[in-house]
C-alpha cells in the first residue's frame, strides 16, 4: 500500500514500451513503474491517480460547525431537532449499545450519557434514506441506508415504536434540509428563466 498524496504521475517514454507510467510518491516510498493494457485505460489510471494525488480540500463552514458540536458536551448544542437515548447495532457483536444521541443540521452525534463532555462519534447523514425495518428480536428499527454502497448501513432502535417514529420523522427532515450541492445546481439551472433573471 502506497499513500498517492503529493505523489507526481506522469508518462514514461524511456523504455520504449507503449503504456507506460510512472508514479513517484512523496520521499520514503519507492517509485512504481507501472504499464495499462490501452491507451485509454492508461489515461484513466493517470487521471484517477492524478485525483489521489493532489485532493481538492474544501474547507466548508457546515463541516467546521460540525467539528464545533463534536467537542461540545450534549446539552450545549443549540437547538437540537432531536436528542434522546438510542440503541445502536454493533454488527461486530451483534449486540445493541445504547448513546446518548443529538440530532443537528444532518449530523446524528453519539455520546456515551448526557453528561459526557463530548461526542464519542458522529454520523453525517446526507444522502442516507430513513425507513422502519424489522430485525431479529427487536420489534422495529431505524434503518440509515448510505448513498453508495462503500458506506456501511446503521440500525438504530428507541425505547418504544413512538420514540422510533419521532426519530424516523426528525431524521428525515433533518437529511431534506442539506441536499448536495450538485442538486442544488441542477435545481436552479432547471427553473423557469424568469425566476433566474436579476
Amino acid at each position: 500500500v502506497i499513500k498517492l498524496e503529493g505523489a507526481e504521475v506522469g508518462i514514461d517514454g524511456s523504455l520504449g514500451k507503449s503504456f507506460v507510467f510512472n508514479c513517484v510518491p512523496p520521499p520514503g516510498n519507492r517509485s512504481l513503474c507501472l504499464c495499462a493494457t490501452s491507451n485509454q485505460e492508461m489515461k484513466r489510471w493517470l487521471e484517477a491517480m492524478e485525483k489521489a494525488a493532489h485532493p481538492i480540500h474544501q474547507n466548508h463552514v457546515w463541516e467546521d460547525v460540525t467539528l464545533h458540536n463534536s467537542s461540545l458536551p450534549p446539552l450545549a448544542i443549540k437547538n437540537p431537532e432531536c436528542l434522546g437515548l438510542l440503541h445502536q447495532l454493533d454488527r461486530s457483536t451483534d449486540l445493541w449499545v445504547q448513546h446518548y444521541c443529538i440530532l443537528k443540521d444532518g449530523c446524528l452525534y453519539f455520546y456515551d450519557s448526557i453528561r459526557s463532555t463530548r461526542a464519542s462519534g458522529g454520523l453525517y447523514l446526507q444522502g442516507y434514506r430513513v425507513s422502519e425495518q424489522t430485525h431479529s428480536f427487536k420489534q422495529s428499527v431505524i434503518e440509515l441506508k448510505p448513498p453508495s454502497e462503500e458506506f456501511k448501513t446503521f440500525y438504530l432502535c428507541a425505547e418504544n415504536k413512538t420514540e422510533n417514529q419521532r426519530w424516523i420523522t426528525a431524521l428525515q427532515i433533518s437529511i431534506k434540509k442539506w441536499i448536495p450541492l450538485h442538486q442544488a445546481i441542477q435545481d436552479f439551472m432547471n427553473r423557469p428563466l424568469e425566476e433566474t433573471r436579476m
